[in-house]
Formats: structure tokens, C-alpha cells, sequence
């Protein structure tokens, strides 16, 4: 029964807060009237029977003394009077002398004007006529006002500006769904309204935690939320309470938003999302007033979610800049946001899911417990993870099934060739890989598209009509066949899948890796990574005895490399075991570096150090084998494109590779536990 009634009580209330006809009819009136005082201001009242005249038709007049009166007003204007009886004497004669705006009968007794610039020279010009006609022309002076213009120049601005709120509050009705606030002028106060999102159980929300492939841990920990609000007596009778604020953290691309699309699919609750920034906007407080509307929805909704996506735009640290005060529209809508999530009580039913990029950036009081309880991060994926978000991206897609083909899309493979990808670069991998199929007109989609993808996400699009001299093509040759040497023959190098002197995107040529998916990296491991960073200009002064700029961007990632190995994880024998980093993101606001000018000394030396021996080994390495080098940037220069197969045609296998130890699935399991255990007391 009392289902029924609310049902039954809903029409009722819409047709009450619509807006009534008869104030649709006071608009159009409002309109009409401000169209009436606008047209008397620029016509000056009513001058129908007004015509001008030139000086050239008006001389005439003056000479033939057809006039009755010539009144001058406000020494602009002169308005000249024809007399009754021309039109009756010879009214066709005196329209070819006036032109064919006279009339006659009633346009006789009309008022012709004339624009006389100023009192001297209508003065001059009358003089003249009465030399020439021996009769004084008299004229008298009037200063007349218009009292509509009057009006207008006094009320004209705040009718203006009444008019300017009358149409926001038009446009702010249409955009919240023509619900007003009361009043002709009551929705320009509907920009302090949240402009959240509802989705709940009667809209259709496609997006489910089937479609969020990987992120276990993540799901589970949300699932675990969504279950607290379909079943809490279930938590409750164990003196449990519900978190109030769920905070999702990671890069960019890894499946937050789509988490909480999942969410909103997969809860029987209301599901309200809003995003940071539109929270602020050109009013002050407006941030704020539609902080409390979106939780007052919330609080009637509850139980409910409500989802802040990129966070980070309202909720960055407090105080930190000191060009903004204290009525910043951006700490004030924090602070609001702050008050409503920590005056929740604890049967209130109402959880906060939060995404964001950027956790380090975000004010604490935002981040304590009470009000975001749990921070779920949410990592890119590893092989297996990605082998599943490739087969949620591929369902629709027509695939080479062909198991006994070259081409045939394999899963597996594709996540052993896509390292370091997020979610949404995989689905990008995937679109790109059909327009590839599309643009040769295949009918399904091949390995070989999939590969293509992925090197012209990587690398750029292939740019073969850039025009390179003979020369600069051998020392592009030579340079990437130092890279993939050195990586080949270093242990802990990455192992090389392809190089080529095609030029991509920025690149002259490109060399494409495999690395390996760790935890944690020795220092071993990024030495011979900064070691085949400088094998490209290594290789250069070999050959040629001289360098070029190609090894810009090789020089830079390898003096970034080594300055994190001595600054952030202490690798460097002189400086010891110490960190500069900070994993706070305070440091970014400081103006000092937090150390001496002495100890910059030492790590810029200790920097130097490590790039100079990494290139003296590089060095070293193609010297004793430059036969292999030659050989290989020869069939380089002919081929443009070589494969792991040609260099292991070359140098033969790498000796380590099959003598790796393969520990059984106990110590691997043991092995994943330590390193979890020394990524958290990094």
C-alpha cells in the first residue's frame, strides 16, 4: 500500500513544480514592452510626419517664402513647416521642387527636417538666400526632450539587467530538465544544483564487472562495498560499519572509471557520478552550494554510491599556493566537501567511490580515515591480466582463427609483445589493429595487424617519404645495430624483437624490446639498461670516428636512469645508502633542494661516473665484435627491418637464456609473497 501511494503521489508533485502558463504569458509581455521602450528610444517618438530634406530641395522653399515657420530644436535640427495653400496652387509643380515625398492635403501641414550641423553655418547658408532674394528669413530656437530616451538613459542598464538574469534563468531551467526554483527568476539560482548523474535500477547501465577484465584485488575489495549495501545486516550484526569512502588509485588508463561504471551496472542502488571539475565554476560558491545538493540527493536516495571521478580537481592540498587566498573557490569547495563526508552518520548508508591520478596532490585531511577508509590501487596489468582485457576487446571483433596459420591471433602472445600496456591502451591496440585490416581490405583481422598496432602506437606512423642522404641512412643503420648488439649481448639488457630505420613519428629509426616484467631491479640490471641506451652513439664513433645529435633521446633516458639510480634508490657507492625522493609530493613545492650544494657535487660526479662506464662498456663490447656489427647494419641498410631471428642468426643464442632457473610453482608463490612484502617497505 504505501508503494502505491508514492506511486500515486508522483504525478501529483511534477505538474505542481512546473512552471504555469500565465507566467509564459508575463515573459512575451516583458519582451514586448522592452521592444516598445527600445524602439522609442532609437525612432525619438513619433515622427511619422517627419521627412528629411536636403539643402538643395530646402533653397527653393526659402526663396519662394513657401514656408510657414522654421523652428530650430536643440541646435541640431531644423524643422520646416510648408503653408496650407501650396499644395491647392500647383501641387505637381511643388512635388518635382520638394521631390515625390510631398504629398499635398495633409502632407502640406507636415514637417520636413533638416540637419543643419550647427547654428553658424545654418546661419551662413540662410544669409545667402537672403541676399540673393532680398527677404528676411526668421527662424525661432526650441530645446526639446524626449521623455522616453530620458527613461531609458536612466533605467535603461537595469532593465538590461533584469532582462540578462530573466534569459540565465531560462537557459539554467532548460539545463536542469525546466525545473525552476519558484518564481520568474528563480532558476538562475540553479547554478549552486549538482548536475550529478543518477543511474539506479530501472536505467540501463550495460558496463558489469564481466567486462572489467584483470584487477582482481580491486574488484574484490568494490564487490565487497556493493555486497555491505545490498546485505548490511549481514556486516552490522558483527559490530561492523560501513566504510564511508572508497578511493581508487593509478595511472592513467587502467580501468578506475570503467570500475565504477561496473559499480553503477552491477549495485540495486541509486548510483550518482559526478565529475571533479564540475564542481567549479565561474561563480563563487557555487562548488560548494552544489557540494551539499549532491549529498542532500544522496542522504534521500540512501542506501547509494556517489562517484567523484578525478578528484584530484576539487581536492588538492590546502595551502600550497600562495597566489590564491583564503576565499578560493576551490578550497572552499573542498572544505564543504570535507564537512558533508565526515558528517554522515554510521547508519547512513551513503559511500563515497573517488577516482583519481594523482593521490599525492590530495589534501590529507581528504585522505585520513573517517572519511576515504580504503585506497585500492589499481596497477597495470601483467601478462595475465592483459591476456584477459585482449578478450574482452576482441569479442566483437572478426579474428584469424586459423590455428594452423601464421596469422593466427593468439592472446597469449600479443600480451608477451604489449609490456607495460594499460586497459586502454589495449582496447587502442585492438581498434588499431581492425583500421589496419580495414585499410587492406581484409576480411578478418590478422597477427600481423595486431603487430602493426602495436608499432605505430609505440613508435608513430611510418614516414618512408621522408628523404634521407645515402650517409645519413648508413649512420642510422649503424646506430640502431649498436642498440640492439649490446642489448643482445648484455644479460640483463632487454632482449630485442625489432629494429628498424623506417622513420616513425620523431624517430629516424626505432628499436622495439621485450623487457622483462620484475618487481624489483638490481643494480646490475639498470646499468646494462643505461649500457644499451649509449651503445647508439658508441657504435657511431666507432665507424665513423665522429657523433651526431641521433643520440638525443638515448643520452637523455640514460641521464635520467642514472640520476635516479643515485638520488632515489642509493645505488651509488660514494653517496651510500641515502634517498632524495619523495614519495609525498611535497617536495615539488619546495624552493631548496634537500641537500647541500657539496653533496650536488657528488651526485653530479657519481652521475657521470655511471654514464661514462656504460659507455666505455658499450664500447668495448661492439669493438670485439665488430665483424657481427658490420654484418649487421649491412643487412639493416638492405633490409630497413630486421627481426630477433636475424640477430640470432648472427650472434647465435644467448647462452643465458636457457640456463635460467625455472623454480617450481611453491617457491614461486613464496618468491611473489617476499617481493609484495619489499614493494610495501619501499
Amino acid at each position: 500500500m504505501a508503494d502505491q501511494q508514492n506511486k500515486n503521489q508522483r504525478p501529483v508533485q511534477n505538474p505542481n513544480n512546473r512552471k504555469p502558463k500565465g507566467i509564459r504569458v508575463m515573459n512575451i509581455i516583458y519582451i514586448a514592452i522592452l521592444v516598445a521602450l527600445a524602439f522609442s528610444f532609437f525612432n525619438g517618438g513619433n515622427s511619422s510626419s517627419k521627412q528629411p530634406i536636403t539643402w538643395e530641395r530646402l533653397e527653393p522653399i526659402l526663396e519662394r517664402h513657401d514656408y510657414e515657420s522654421i523652428t530650430v530644436i536643440n541646435q541640431e535640427v531644423a524643422e520646416i513647416r510648408i503653408k496650407r495653400e501650396i499644395a491647392k496652387r500647383d501641387t505637381i509643380t511643388y512635388r518635382d521642387i520638394i521631390g515625390r515625398n510631398f504629398t499635398g492635403g495633409q502632407g502640406a501641414l507636415g514637417l520636413y527636417t533638416y540637419n543643419i550641423g550647427n547654428l553658424e553655418h545654418f546661419d551662413k547658408e540662410l544669409s545667402i538666400v537672403e541676399a540673393r532674394t532680398g527677404n528676411h528669413i526668421s527662424y525661432k530656437i526650441e530645446k526639446r526632450s524626449n521623455a522616453w530616451r530620458e527613461l531609458l538613459v536612466w533605467f535603461g542598464p537595469l532593465l538590461m539587467l533584469i532582462f540578462f538574469f530573466w534569459m540565465m534563468s531560462l537557459i539554467t531551467r532548460r539545463q536542469m530538465g525546466g525545473e525552476g526554483n519558484g518564481g520568474g527568476f528563480g532558476g538562475i539560482f540553479g547554478f549552486g544544483r549538482s548536475t550529478a548523474k543518477q543511474y539506479d535500477a530501472t536505467k540501463q547501465n550495460n558496463v558489469t564487472f564481466k567486462d572489467v577484465a584483470g584487477l582482481a584485488g580491486a574488484k574484490e575489495e568494490v564487490m565487497e562495498v556493493v555486497d555491505f549495501l545490498r546485505n548490511p545486516k549481514h556486516y552490522t550484526d558483527l559490530g561492523g560499519k560501513i566504510p564511508k569512502g572508497v578511493l581508487l588509485v593509478g595511472p592513467p588508463g587502467t580501468g578506475k572509471t570503467l570500475l565504477a561504471k561496473a559499480v553503477a551496472g552491477e549495485a540495486s542502488v541509486p548510483f550518482f557520478s559526478m565529475s571533479g571539475s564540475d564542481f567549479v565554476e565561474m561563480f563563487v560558491g557555487v562548488g560548494a552550494s552544489r557540494v551539499r545538493g549532491l549529498f542532500e540527493e544522496a542522504k534521500k536516495k540512501a542506501p547509494c554510491i556517489v562517484f567523484i571521478d578525478e578528484i584530484d580537481a576539487v581536492g588538492r592540498a590546502r595551502g600550497k599556493n600562495g597566489l590564491t587566498g583564503g576565499n578560493d573557490e576551490r578550497e572552499s569547495t573542498l572544505n564543504q566537501l570535507l564537512t558533508e563526508m565526515d558528517g554522515f552518520s554510521s547508519t547512513t548508508n551513503v559511500i563515497v567511490l573517488a577516482a583519481t591520478n594523482r593521490a599525492d596532490v590530495l589534501d590529507k585531511a581528504l585522505l585520513r580515515a573517517g572519511r576515504f577508509d580504503r585506497q585500492i590501487y589499481v596497477e597495470l596489468p601483467d601478462l595475465e591480466e592483459r591476456k584477459a582485457i585482449f578478450a574482452v576487446h576482441m569479442k566483437n571483433l572478426k579474428l584469424n582463427k586459423d590455428k594452423s596459420s601464421e596469422q593466427y591471433v593468439d592472446r597469449a602472445f600479443l600480451a608477451k609483445q604489449t609490456p607495460g600496456f594499460s586497459g586502454a591502451d589495449i582496447a587502442n591496440v585492438c581498434n588499431e589493429a581492425a583500421l589496419c585490416a580495414a585499410r587492406k581490405n581484409k576480411k578478418v583481422i590478422d597477427k600481423q595487424d595486431f603487430l602493426d598496432a602495436v608499432d605505430r602506437i609505440v613508435g608513430g606512423l611510418e614516414k618512408r617519404t621522408k628523404v634521407l642522404t645515402d650517409q645519413e641512412k648508413h649512420t642510422i643503420a649503424y646506430h640502431e645495430s649498436g642498440h640492439a648488439s649490446v642489448s643482445w649481448l648484455l644479460r640483463w639488457a632487454n632482449p630485442l624483437v625489432k629494429v628498424t630505420i623506417v622513420p616513425r613519428g620523431k624517430a629516424l629509426g626505432a628499436a622495439w624490446y621485450l623487457p622483462e616484467e620484475r618487481q624489483i631491479t638490481t643494480y646490475e640490471q639498470m646499468f646494462d639498461e643505461v649500457t644499451s641506451l649509449m651503445a647508439g652513439r658508441a657504435s657511431e664513433e666507432i665507424v665513423y670516428g665522429k657523433i651526431s645529435t641521433g643520440a638525443l633521446n638515448d643520452i637523455e633516458r640514460a641521464t635520467k636512469m642514472a640520476q635516479a639510480m643515485v638520488t632515489y634508490y642509493g645505488m651509488s657507492s660514494e653517496l651510500g645508502n641515502i634517498s632524495f625522493y619523495d614519495s609525498t609530493g611535497q617536495s615539488e613545492w619546495g624552493l631548496t633542494k634537500p641537500f647541500s650544494e657539496k653533496t650536488a657535487e657528488t651526485i653530479d660526479r657519481e652521475v657521470c661516473r655511471i654514464v661514462d662506464e656504460a659507455y666505455s662498456k658499450a664500447k668495448d663490447l661492439l669493438l670485439n665484435h665488430r665483424e657481427q656489427l658490420d654484418q649487421l647494419a649491412s643487412q639493416l641498410y638492405d633490409k630497413e627491418v630486421l627481426f630477433r631471428e636475424d640477430l640470432e642468426r648472427i650472434y647465435g643464442p644467448r647462452p643465458w637464456e636457457s640456463t635460467l632457473p625455472h623454480p617450481s610453482e611453491e617457491e614461486e608463490e613464496h618468491e611473489t609473497e617476499n617481493t609484495n612484502q619489499d614493494i610495501e617497505e619501499v
